[in-house]
């Protein structure tokens, strides 16, 4: 497949310790579907029946595994025996650039699950593809919010072209965090079990605070930062 079937994604840790690790993440660019390994093996604890959420819409029946769990299986392995304050560069490359930021694993392990999660097949976290071909490794709050707000908005702008009744008030919007706020309490509760140390479950919590801010900053609108900031589109 081509560059421009498929996004490619690398994570190249280097933590001081010596240990240099590097997590690719491939992505399908039509339907914005991680690309899985054939015939790989996974954890019983990654089952649907061991790690579902109080909301998940899979069948059991149909996922004998949970497509998120088994995204965190390699990343757990890696980095169980480190903090999530430990310091390490890491660089990202992808298609059409590459970063690097010497940061905590906290931080580059946040950064990759918010791909990984969403991309997995999990129904809740998927709701958040269109957001995949603009990732932002390493983004600020603001950053990501202006990116989740201003593509749901054009969402619902292409809706309104097409004859559809648009959500110009964001509403479901927020109902999307709010599932994505139970998720990722629920799967940080699992995975604390199964970890010596802190690195994925506070990367974890790092994304259901911005789950949370996102939908305090719908809640207040923050209408006069924007009124600045849009000044000259107003």
């Amino acid at each position: 497949m081509t560059d421009k079937e498929v996004l490619n994604f690398s994570y190249t840790f280097r933590l001081k310790s010596g240990l240099q690790k590097t997590f690719v993440v491939s992505v399908d660019n039509s339907s914005l579907n991680i690309i899985y390994k054939k015939n790989e093996s996974y954890p019983e604890w990654t089952k649907l029946q061991n790690f579902r959420c109080p909301h998940c819409e899979l069948d059991p029946a149909v996922h004998e595994y949970c497509p998120l769990a088994i995204n965190l299986t390699d990343i757990i392995k890696t980095f169980q025996d480190y903090n999530s304050f430990d310091e390490a560069e890491i660089i990202v490359e992808t298609n059409n650039r590459n970063y690097s930021k010497t940061t905590s694993v906290q931080s580059g392990v946040s950064s990759m699950l918010g791909i990984r999660m969403v991309t997995s097949g999990c129904p809740k976290m998927g709701r958040l593809k269109p957001l995949i071909p603009t990732h932002l490794p390493f983004a600020t709050l603001e950053e990501t919010e202006m990116r989740v707000l201003s593509t749901y908005l054009l969402a619902q702008y292409v809706k309104w072209k097409k004859g559809g009744e648009p959500d110009w008030e964001m509403t479901n919007l927020i109902n999307i965090y709010e599932d994505i706020r139970i998720l990722n309490h629920n799967v940080s509760k699992k995975i604390a079990d199964l970890e010596k140390k802190d690195v994925s479950i506070n990367s974890l919590i790092v994304l259901n605070n911005f789950a949370d801010y996102v939908t305090f900053t719908l809640d207040e609108k923050m209408l006069e930062d924007f009124e600045t900031l849009f000044k000259e589109f107003m």
